[in-house]
Order: structure tokens, then sequence, then C-alpha cells
């Protein structure tokens, strides 16, 4: 298979000198921890102090890792990415909220971008975060077999509305919809929700996706299980494959908890999973659809390797990749060239409540081995390369 991911003409193609010293300084930044933690303290308390700091953050990691402060203002991103072959996934990134109506106002967010996706070409799904649409504990209760009170079942029942709604929307629309994975501990509630969307909503290809995080050494098992459903009940899965992102957070429960971590015991363990899953699904592509969210470039490179030792045209659109807006484009934008179907998770809202989303970001590329400084060492090929050097 010949490498593609090293050319940064093609990469970097839509950035500007500034930007791409911008991105420089960024990942220059991010690549030092303990200057991560201080920044994320600083602004954490810069933000709830109502200091103005949302010009400098909008200026800085804001507008690298986010297509604006509402869906109207990701337009531009959208259509300049198109330009190079890169869909886009509307994500509405505010996390952490707890109340009723924040619910609802991700649920007609969500249908807003269902909408959005109707009538453009360049954003073949929309996406939510389960916990978007119900209280963290409502799910972590419902997973551990717990009686809910009268008031809760009320309360999950409303959940369990906002999936529907958001599913038949996304059905009778004909735009895909992704599903996040979060933590394990709230995960199965969520599992099962999404596999009753998928019954319903995936009868004649696949449109509701869930999420399997692979550095959960069950998650395969969890798969070939939903297999033999599907083929029993006639429905059709579609599946993100990410490898995830709560790994500290798994361990640390685990440990407090007592229990035997979900996580797999190492990262080759972990990228293992990812490409036998990867794999599995190439196998069963009669009923399954994938999207498969990575920044790893061997996975990458094995599932196009799959694509061609079985055939399957690069634009075949039960198979997608997917990396995050702001990194990794060294992947997308060469996958783009080379005809293959990506897309960019692009998230949006506004800079305050965007925050804990970015700040998780920041950590997870600092705690990835060998990210940052992938990008850092692109971003100066690219830089050099431009000064003729």
């Amino acid at each position: 298979m010949e490498k593609i991911f090293n050319n940064t003409q093609v990469a970097f193609s839509l950035k500007s000198d500034t930007e791409l010293d911008r991105a420089y300084f960024l990942f220059k930044m991010i690549d030092n921890q303990p200057l991560v933690r201080i920044g994320t303290a600083v602004t954490n308390f810069a933000l709830k102090a109502n200091l103005p700091v949302e010009g400098l953050i909008r200026a800085t990691v804001f507008d690298h890792f986010c297509g604006g402060v509402n869906e109207v203002d990701c337009l531009s991103v959208v259509d300049k990415m198109y330009t190079k072959g890169v869909s886009s996934v509307l994500d509405y990134s505010v996390e952490g909220k707890e109340e009723e109506e924040q619910f609802d106002a991700a649920l007609e967010m969500t249908l807003k971008t269902i909408e959005f996706a109707k009538e453009r070409l360049a954003i073949p799904f929309a996406v939510f975060k389960p916990t978007g649409f119900g209280r963290f504990e409502l799910y972590e209760k419902l997973g551990e077999k717990q009686t809910l009170t009268s008031e809760e079942q009320a309360e999950w029942n409303r959940v369990v509305e906002r999936f529907d709604l958001v599913c038949k929307d996304a059905h009778s629309k004909n735009v895909a919809l992704l599903i996040d994975g979060e933590e394990s501990w709230m995960q199965d509630a969520a599992d099962d929700l999404v596999t009753e969307m998928m019954r319903k909503y995936n009868k004649e290809k696949a449109i509701v996706f869930n999420t399997l995080q692979m550095y959960r050494w069950d998650r395969l098992d969890y798969l070939k299980k939903l297999h033999e459903e599907a083929k029993k009940d006639g429905f059709f899965i579609g599946m993100k494959l990410v490898r995830g992102a709560y790994m500290e957070k798994e361990i640390a429960r685990a440990e407090e908890k007592g229990y035997p971590s979900p996580i797999c015991a190492s990262k080759e363990a972990t990228d293992e999973n990812y490409d036998a899953a990867v794999r599995y699904m190439i196998e069963h592509l009669d009923i399954m659809s994938i999207f498969a969210g990575t920044h790893n470039e061997l996975s990458t490179y094995t599932l196009m390797e799959l694509m061609q030792e079985k055939g399957i045209k690069t634009n075949d659109d039960r198979i997608w990749f997917g990396q995050l807006y702001g990194m990794s484009d060294n992947i997308s934008y060469n996958l783009a060239a080379h005809g293959y179907n990506v897309a960019k998770y692009l998230p949006f809202g506004p800079v305050k409540d965007v925050m804990p989303y970015l700040i998780r970001r920041a950590e997870e590329n600092t705690s990835v081995a060998g990210q940052t400084s992938r990008e850092l060492t692109l971003i100066k090929t690219e830089r050099n390369r431009r000064k003729g050097k």
C-alpha cells in the first residue's frame, strides 16, 4: 500500500501561512503537559470569573478545533473543506448539562443539523451524545439494573422520546446519524436504546450508528452478539469505531470501585482490538456500515488494504473515515485526494460552553503518545516546504 499520509502539501492546502503558524504554536503548547494543566486551570477560572478571555480563546484554540459558535457560523468552514472532498459532521459540543430544558435545546439543535445535512452534500451525517439528551446518572442507574422511581421513569421516557424523534427524523430525511460513545458505566443503557433505534429505523440500510470504543476489551464480543441479533431481526448495523476518550477516568473508577478494568491491558492490545473490529465489519458489509473514527495511520492503512483486497471501491458509501477538525489533516485530506469517503467532526457552540470539550481534546492530545509530536513534525515539514528549504 502506497504511503500517502506524509504529503503535507495536500494535508495543509487549505491553511494559510498564518494558520499554519497558529497550529504550530498550539501543538507546541499542547506538547507541554504542565502547560496544559496550568492553561486549563487558568482558562476555567477566567471563564467562571467572567474575565474577558473569550476573544483570546476564540482566536487561538477555539478557531483551530471548532467550526464556529453556531451552525451557520460553520458553513464557511464546511464549504472550504468540501472543495478538497472532505465532508463535515456538525457536532454541537456543549457538554455536562443536566437540565431538561438543556436536553430539549440539544434535541432542537440536533434536528436543525439533520435539516442542514439533508440540504447539503457536504454534511453526510448528524451526531449527538446520549448525555446530551438525558442525565448521566439515569443511564447509569438503568445500566446497573436498578429500579427507577416513578419520576425517574417519566424522565427516562422523555429521553427515549428524544432519541426516537431524532432517529425518526434522520430516517425520513435519509441522513445518517452518529450517536457517540461515553463512559462504560453509563453505556449499557445507551447501547440498549440505540439498538432499539437500529431495529426500528435501520430496516433498509444503516441510518442510526452506535459507537464502539475499542479500548474496551469486551466490545468485539458485543459487536458479534449484535450481528446475530441483526441477522435474526432483519436490521442493518451502523457502527462508528473509535479507540476511546475516557481512559484515565475508566481505570481510576475501576480501581476505586474494585472491579476489573474495562480497558485493554496495553496500547498494542487496543490497536489489535480496533483492527479486529474493522476486519469483522468488512467481512460483513452486507449488513454493516462502518465509520472508522481514527487518527492512527496504521489502522487507516489497514482498512484501505482490506478494501483493496476485497475489491471494494474507495467511495463505497458503507465505509467512511473520520477525524476531528484541527487534527490529522494529513490523514483526512490525503484520503480525500485518493477518492475515499472522509468526514471531519466539526464541533460548534458558544465559546464558554464548548470549553469542556476543548480541554478534553488538549488533555487527550497530551496523553496519546506521539500524536502531538506527529502533528508538529508535519507542520514543520510544510513550513519548510513553503520556505523552499
